[in-house]
């Protein structure tokens, strides 16, 4: 099974390297290889051993890796059409599907690792990997930014490295060697003899995950590097390389769950309605799609860890996965959108003609207004189901009063934001001048299958899969 995850990377990788004139056309086609064994590995059965006790897949790590299949199907598909829109060469191309390639290994290594040091160096690889892609576009702006994201990168995994350190430390006395293992950590969570030295390290590593994924006191880098690069990597941010983080999060904060599930809650909430508080009104002074889609990417990353850690593990995942798919296609959706020059918004939705235009115009307007939950959006009944689960855990601690402050606070934020969206989506409706915008095949069809795959998620059986991982 390794070799069927990692083989469409390596045949990505080396065709790379080939110096033919179709290659912007290979590529894509290759990239569709890396659907089959993430739908493979969903059916088998749980947990399935992948490589040993190292890589393992559960029903959690299986599902993360279907939904990163989905997004880079659908980021690769829009890049073949890149060049129609910005000035890009054959060369650059062929240099993002290298790194992609290097990207795509680190990051499977990190969903399904059994192990903090194999999930630790898959970040790093696929971290490393993205900046890179970063410098395919040749800008000073956009190799200053990839330098600002190795130095932030580097700061992160360290982070993230000296968090685990301290973890195996508390745990060896009891498990030995085996002290590296996520599944061994969290069987005997219970019995560490130094719970204070496992809980500094987790709150260590996590601080790392959370500065990767743009949270407070760094939220203004990734909306910087996401504007430098092009739009392809910036759905690639938002909607592969936040998986991999995330799922650290989820596997550390169990772990800590069944030490002190108290200390946990406290931590995250604290910490993300802080970068909450910080981002909607960084959202509220955005002034072009990139910074827009990007700073919600960190608000929704942060609503996830919160709802997450309060038990509400069904609304975490059901808002992973619909960010997972909105946030890419609405960064994918900015190419056409500034296609006509940047940092355009009013107008923006108009000039599209014939089906693809048509088929373009409603669902980036569909994207726009479900990223801030105007049902039918799955990212409605996920925040419903969130709130619901931190209500649950207000009442078993009897703080039911003060959660619902925390709550109406966070509303409130929540309020700010959907404002803005809004605004931005009558400006790019009804203000403006209109110019004739050119939309193709391959971006629909990336857009279409984004829809789809939403679609999917509010179905019987999704709901159901979903709760059997709570």
């Amino acid at each position: 099974m390794i070799y069927l995850l990692l083989l469409p990377a390596v045949i990505m990788l080396a065709l790379s390297f080939r110096n033919i004139e179709k290659i912007r056309y290979i590529l894509p086609i290759t990239s569709f290889l890396i659907l089959f064994p993430s739908i493979k590995l969903f059916f088998l059965p749980k947990p399935y051993h992948i490589w040993g006790e190292y890589l393992v897949a559960d029903n959690l790590s299986a599902y993360i890796m279907l939904v990163s299949s989905i997004v880079a199907i659908c980021v690769t598909l829009s890049i073949s059409t890149m060049a129609l829109h910005i000035k890009i060469s054959d060369k650059a191309n062929a240099r993002f599907y290298r790194f992609f390639a290097i990207f795509w290994i680190g990051l499977s290594i990190s969903i399904v690792a059994n192990n903090m040091g194999l999930y630790w160096i898959g970040l790093e690889s696929a971290t490393l990997s993205t900046v890179y892609m970063i410098k395919t576009n040749h800008t000073s702006f956009a190799r200053k930014e990839a330098w600002n994201y190795m130095i932030v990168g580097a700061i992160a995994i360290s982070l993230i490295l000296f968090g685990i350190i301290l973890i195996y430390a508390s745990a060896k006395p009891i498990l030995g060697e085996d002290a590296m293992n996520f599944s061994a950590l969290l069987l005997h969570a219970k019995e560490i003899k130094a719970p204070f030295l496992f809980e500094i390290g987790f709150a260590i590593a996590v601080l790392g995950m959370f500065i990767k994924m743009g949270f407070f006191p760094m939220n203004l880098w990734l909306a910087n590097i996401e504007r430098a690069s092009f739009y392809p990597v910036a759905a690639l941010f938002s909607g592969i390389l936040e998986s991999a983080v995330i799922i650290g999060f989820f596997r550390f904060s169990k772990i800590a769950d069944a030490v002190n599930p108290l200390h946990v809650f406290i931590f995250v909430f604290i910490y993300t309605i802080l970068t909450i508080f910080i981002v909607s009104f960084l959202i509220y002074r955005a002034k072009d799609f990139m910074r827009l889609f990007s700073l919600s990417g960190v608000e929704h990353m942060a609503i996830i860890a919160l709802f997450w850690a309060s038990g509400g593990v069904f609304a975490a995942l059901l808002h992973f996965g619909a960010h997972a798919f909105l946030k890419p296609a609405l960064f994918l959706s900015t190419g056409v959108l500034e296609s006509n020059g940047q940092y355009k918004i009013a107008g923006a939705l108009k000039g599209y003609r014939g089906i693809k235009g048509k088929i373009f115009y409603y669902l980036s307007a569909l994207f726009l207004l479900s990223i801030i939950s105007i049902p039918p959006s799955p990212m409605f009944f996920s925040e419903l189901y969130g709130f619901g689960a931190m209500i649950d855990m207000a009442k078993e601690n009897k703080h039911l009063l003060l959660m619902i402050g925390a709550i109406t606070f966070l509303l409130l934020l929540l309020s700010v934001i959907f404002y803005k969206f809004v605004e931005i989506y009558q400006s790019m409706k009804y203000e403006g001048k209109e110019e004739k915008k050119e939309v193709y095949g391959n971006e629909v069809l990336a857009l279409i299958i984004f829809a789809i795959s939403l679609a999917l998620l509010l179905t019987p059986w999704s709901f159901e899969f979903l709760r059997s991982l709570s």
